[in-house]
């Protein structure tokens, strides 16, 4: 009983140290979006104001319902545990019993039976939802110039990610690991130019220059989301122009004054649960013309 008592205590603290840490990561990928909007623009503000209200209050009932089914797996592994005590005292010529790993494995392949189907739920009504609709437009516009989406993968690094696969075009080797050292080394050399563009979320007040410290610190150490200030640090580090397709604004470009051929990101709200991704671009392939060669 004590060693199932600490089993459970060590499920709920790593528990709460991932809430604490996609917390965390949340409040990164916020600023980001801050940082990505004009001040003076009132109507993406406002629309700001709505998004960030929305992913707080999905990852608060997502963190509730996950304490709830730890709490509920919980008293079942007790059910259990009373269930096999009593269970010692039937005759021996009973039927096997399942055990309370085989239990757990059943269960588990129910849970995750439901996710995939909820998943596939999601999917069919994104057909008419805002994800399709931007995806749509992003294809159209990116087809005028021969291009079409190069999927990236969502895990806090996708703007780096789209960015070094952007170099490895121009035969760049820059690992992820490297531009996030580069960037925060920028950043931090001219605190002056970024630091004026950060605002603590609590407060609104602009960083103190050990919060810019931390934010510079995360860029290296965390999977801390990307957005326009890094991408301008990029663009003088590789001194490259970058540019941002959006389904429904014009292209954003940072590093003008760099005459190289720009990098291409793709920027889209409404790909995953929490909105903001970044994808690469890669040329448009003619199946058309392939077949008949």
């Amino acid at each position: 009983m004590e060693a199932d008592l600490t089993e459970e205590l060590d499920e709920e603290e790593q528990l709460v140290r991932r809430h604490r840490k996609e917390k965390k990561e949340l409040q990164a990928k916020i600023q980001g979006m801050k940082n990505a909007v004009p001040k003076n623009d009132k109507k993406r503000r406002k629309q700001l104001i709505e998004d960030v209200a929305k992913l707080e209050k999905e990852m608060e009932q997502k963190h509730r319902e996950e304490l709830e089914q730890l709490k509920l797996n919980s008293k079942e592994n007790k059910i259990d545990s009373v269930a096999v005590n009593i269970s010692d005292l039937v005759l021996e010529n009973q039927p096997p019993r399942i055990s309370k790993a085989q239990k757990r494995r059943e269960k588990k392949a129910a849970l995750e039976k439901e996710r995939e189907e909820r998943i596939a739920e999601a999917e069919i009504e994104n057909l008419s939802g805002a994800r399709h609709m931007e995806s749509e437009k992003l294809a159209q516009i990116l087809a005028a110039r021969q291009l079409e989406i190069k999927q990236i993968p969502s895990d806090g690094h996708c703007m780096y990610r789209a960015i070094e696969d952007q170099l490895k075009e121009q035969d760049c080797t820059l690992t992820v690991v490297a531009l996030r050292s580069q960037t925060a080394e920028y950043m931090q050399s001219h605190a002056e130019d970024f630091l004026p563009f950060l605002t603590n979320p609590s407060t609104g007040d602009m960083y103190t220059p050990e919060e810019f410290r931390k934010y510079c610190n995360d860029i290296v150490n965390t999977a801390a989301w990307g957005g326009q200030l890094e991408l301008r640090a990029l663009s003088h580090i590789l001194q490259t122009p970058i540019e941002i397709i959006q389904a429904d604004s014009p292209p954003i470009v940072v590093g003008e004054e760099y005459k190289k051929a720009p990098l291409i990101l793709v920027y889209m709200r409404h790909a995953y649960g929490l909105g903001e991704h970044y994808n690469s671009v890669t040329q448009l392939v003619n199946t058309a013309t392939e077949n008949c060669s």
